[in-house]
């Protein structure tokens, strides 16, 4: 079966497969082809991570706004 897409793996599900991609490399029990793939699997899954993190700080600064008269509008994560 083919890895998820980073981009559309929950937030939660990402980070744990980061985590178990980390605790493969740290054994040293790899060989260096699988541990390349590995470690740019692992890059993709932090980027994405950061990402969605971003998002979701955005969404909240939108929502902790003083103003309580502005009205609100719709986040737009293409605006980062």
């Amino acid at each position: 079966m083919a890895a998820k897409k980073p981009e559309n793996m929950a937030f939660e599900a990402a980070l744990d497969e980061l985590d178990s991609i980390v605790n493969e490399l740290e054994s040293g029990d790899i060989a260096l082809e699988d541990a390349l793939k590995k470690f740019e699997r692992g890059i993709a899954l932090a980027r994405s991570s950061q990402q969605k993190l971003t998002q979701a700080e955005q969404r909240v600064e939108i929502l902790l706004q003083a103003d309580d008269e502005a009205p609100l509008t719709e986040f737009d994560p293409s605006n980062e």
